[in-house]
């Protein structure tokens, strides 16, 4: 068995509203789930190869908010949100915004993360859905895809390490 699963996200589109991207984790859903929630753990993989992490904060519980910041090379670059629902270590609902945007409220996709396991792998499915096509393809042009098959593999790596 390989101990990383590198570069395997799937990324499809089911609807003109809806970004899945689906991966398999060679770790435990709990360790998963620990590495996705603990800002410790979150600055270790985020931001991937692509910059440095400034922040990651957390307050998880229903109606908490979360706030990602990294450095790409001199200039910052942050997400924030706010929890929706938690079902630990299984499922995990939460609002995103991109900051960089005008009125990025706008913006605001809505994110559904299910963790199953199966013989100490985890899958992760990670449906984004948005309230128009624009700002799903917007997403998708923004290289997204690149920057997520990154911090996914980073995300493995963090969760195989504790």
């Amino acid at each position: 068995m390989p101990t990383t699963t590198k570069g395997t996200a799937k990324v499809t589109l089911p609807t003109d509203l809806q970004i899945l991207i689906t991966r398999e984790f060679n770790a435990p859903k709990e360790l998963v789930w620990r590495a996705y929630t603990t800002p410790e753990l979150v600055k270790r993989w985020w931001a991937g190869e692509k910059g440095a992490m400034v922040s990651a904060e957390i307050d998880l519980k229903v109606g908490g908010g979360w706030r990602y910041v990294m450095d790409a090379g001199g200039f910052e670059v942050a997400f924030r949100g706010v929890y929706r629902e938690i079902a630990a270590p299984d499922r995990l609902v939460n609002t995103e915004v991109f900051e960089g945007l005008p009125d990025p409220d706008a913006h605001t996709g809505l994110i559904t993360v299910t963790l199953t396991e199966a013989d100490g792998r985890t899958h992760m499915s990670m449906l984004c859905e948005y309230d128009d096509r624009e700002t799903r393809d917007a997403v998708i042009a923004s290289g997204m895809e690149s920057g997520l098959q990154d911090s996914l593999d980073h995300l493995e790596t963090v969760a195989t390490s504790i």
